[in-house]
Formats: C-alpha cells, structure tokens, sequence
C-alpha cells in the first residue's frame, strides 16, 4: 500500500506541474501593444506640460495631439483584439490539460500492470531474510534430490575397469571393515561418475576412521554430494560441510560450498561476504578460486556491491615437480640388516603408506606404477588389478601415463 501512495502522489505532483505550466502559458506582462498605449499617454502628458511651458506653440501643440490620439486609438484597438485571442484557448488548455492527466496517470498505472508485479506484497529485509532462513530450512534432502535426476555413469569407462568396480563393490560387503577397500570403491565410484554410490562409500570411510576422520574426509563427502546432486547443496551436505569446519575453520573446500548454499537459498549477501573472504585468502591456483571469480561479480551485483572490483591476484610460479616419495640410504642400509620377515613387513608397511596416501591424495603416474608393481612383487594380484584399474581411470586422457601404469601391471603379471 505504501508503495501505490509513493507513486500516485509522485505521478499526481507530475501531472499538476504540466497543467499549471499549460494554464499559465500567457505572459502576465500582457501584449506588446499595452506598451505602446502608456507610451503614447506619457507622451500627451508631455505635450500639455511643453505647452504651459511655452515650449511648443498652441497651433503645434494641437496638431501633435491629434496625431498621438489617432496613434492611441489604433494602439487600443490593437490590444482589445490580442486580449481577446489570448483568453479563448483557456478553455482549449484546460482540455489538453486533463487529456494529459489521463493519460501519465492512466498510462502509468496500465504500463505497471503489464511490466511490474502489483499483486507483490511488500519485502522488506527483515521478511526477506526469515524466508531466506525458512527456504534454507525446509528444502529437499540429497535423496529427494537425486531421485528426480537420473544417474550419471561414465560411457568412456574401459571394460575391464567396470568389472573390476563391480567386484570391489562384492569384496567391500564380504569385508565391510575394510578401510582400504572402501577408500578404493569412494574413488572408483567417483571415476565412473557414480557420485551417488561414492558418497555412500565415503559415508563407510568416515564411520570406519571414527574420531581420527579429518576434514578432507567430509569436505570429500559434501563434494560427491553436491556432484551427485548437479550443484545443489543439501541439508545432509550441509552438514558434512560444517564438520570440516569444525575440524579446519580455514577450509577453502568447505568455505566456497558454504557460499554456494547461502546463494541457492537467498542470502547473496552471505555468500558474497564468504567468497570475498575466501578469494582474498586463496593462492591463486587454487581449486574454488576459478569458480568463485566466475560468479562473484553477479553475486557482489544481488547484494548491493554495485561497485565490487575483482582483487588482482598473484601469479604464482609453477611448483617443481616433486620427486617420488621412497626409501632413503639410512632406510636400505636399516633393511640390509632385518630378517627376511622383517625385510617382508617393511616392504609391506612402505607399500600400505604410499596406497594409502595416493588414494586421498592421488600422485604421478610412476607412483602408481611403482604401487602395482610391489603390489605384483607381494602376490597381492587381487589388489594390485584393483589398483591398476584405478590408474587407468585416473590418467585415462594421458596416454604417455597410460603406456607407463600397463608396463607395470605387465612385470607384475597381471597381463
């Protein structure tokens, strides 16, 4: 109501302004020949003063008046008629005029009607946040989510590597306690586009580590969430999110979801404010900044920062290529030492490190080939397939990669 009572009075101030200026349009000085009737009376008045003065003879005097009264007549006649044109179109204006108020007025509001929102009630801030809060809290969850979209598994997966999955998928439900199993399922998953049945893997991976779970372990969680969801970030996500924060409050993963989320239930504001922060915090190389400074400026535009400038951001220099994690001389000199069973459960303790830590973290592919061939050197063909499956996966787009992990799997006989 507020609104119709701002613009009405606007429009009516408006309209008043156009009829006062059509009504007025006459000078208030009157016409030129008013003028020249005050004029030709002064001039009589200096006649009749020259003549007392003895200036100007009676004869001259005379014969002047006559001529000023000729002039003063014509003068007046002239002034009745312009007088008498000027008032006639007064009724002519007052018809234009409220032409004219019909039509701002009328025009006005019917132009509304089609391009504005007249049924919209008012919004002020605070209602627009409690609805933000209302929206945010009540929204679908990842199940009702992913049922409506259908899944997603990649049509480029080798043969070998889907069946290689599906009997990962067998082995991690005869050994549900299987952490390593269930690590290496959350990434196979993930590599066929089953970001459905990834999460839930990671779910296991989660609940197996218990207290000593990290917040790479949920931000991972969120992530095949949100993938499996086509972007949208659900409560059970949410929620994975804000475990990682808990455990890491600088996590950038986590930090650029959480704007993410704030965008998709309403609070552009919220979410500029997090990405600002993130953005500024970030390396530039970093994973969410490319995302974020796609978006930040439409989202800086939803929440007021009409002026919002992208920060210029450093280059960072390309890191050296790191070299591949193995024993040292003082590790080889220790082994030369151990008994052959010994010797035996270092080898294995090395090789546990290092599939572990390429299955949270990935590597080069000479780690990997390095991890399937121990794996062939160890008789564990069933886990060094798994992990060679995997390889192919990852640096399926490389083929100087994929030509190195094959020679591997070849010398550990697994081709």
């Amino acid at each position: 109501m507020v609104f119709w009572i701002l613009t009405g009075a606007l429009a009516l101030a408006l309209v008043a302004l156009l009829v006062v200026s059509l009504l007025r349009g006459t000078r208030e000085t009157g016409p030129a020949e008013s003028f020249d009737l005050q004029v030709y009376r002064d001039q009589l008045k200096e006649i009749d003063r020259d003549t007392a003065r003895g200036v100007i003879a009676k004869d001259e005097a005379e014969r002047l008046r006559v001529e000023i009264s000729r002039r003063l007549l014509a003068a007046d006649a002239k002034a009745q008629a312009t007088t008498s044109a000027e008032t006639q179109p007064r009724t002519t204006g007052l018809a234009i005029a409220g032409l004219l108020a019909v039509g701002v007025l009328g025009g006005s509001f019917g132009l509304y009607t089609q391009l504005g929102a007249p049924n919209l009630p008012d919004l002020p801030l605070e209602t627009r946040i409690a609805n933000a809060a209302e929206a945010r809290d009540n929204r679908p969850g990842q199940a009702e989510v992913e049922a409506r979209l259908p899944v997603s598994v990649s049509p480029d997966a080798p043969v070998e590597y889907v069946e290689l999955v599906t009997k990962l998928r067998e082995a991690v439900v005869e050994r549900p306690d299987d952490l390593q199993g269930h690590i290496l399922l959350t990434r196979s998953e993930a590599a066929l586009g089953n970001y459905a049945a990834a999460w839930k893997a990671q779910e296991k991976v989660i609940a197996l580590r218990g207290d000593q779970a990290h917040a790479k372990d949920y931000t991972d969680l969120a992530d095949m969430m949100i993938l499996s969801a086509n972007g949208y970030v659900s409560p059970e996500a949410q929620d994975a999110l804000e475990m990682a924060l808990s455990l890491d409050g600088q996590n950038g993963v986590a930090r650029y979801y959480g704007g993410l989320m704030m965008a998709q239930t309403g609070r552009p504001d919220v979410a500029f404010r997090m990405w600002n922060s993130l953005l500024r915090d970030s390396p530039p190389d970093a994973p969410w900044v490319p995302p974020i400074r796609d978006q930040i400026e439409d989202m800086a535009y939803l929440a007021g920062q009409s002026r919002y400038q992208l920060p210029d951001l450093p280059t960072s220099p390309a890191p050296a290529s790191p070299q591949a994690p193995g024993p040292s001389s003082d590790d080889v000199a220790a082994a030369a030492e151990l008994t052959p069973q010994e010797r035996m459960q270092m080898i294995q303790g090395m090789v546990s490190q290092l599939s572990e830590r390429l299955a949270e973290e990935g590597g080069s592919a000479e780690e990997w080939a390095r991890l399937i061939n121990a794996l062939g050197v160890l008789g564990e063909t069933e886990r060094a397939t798994a992990i060679w499956g995997e390889a192919q996966s990852v640096f399926a787009q490389n083929a100087e990669s994929i030509a190195l992990i094959n020679a591997a799997a070849q010398r550990a006989g697994l081709k």
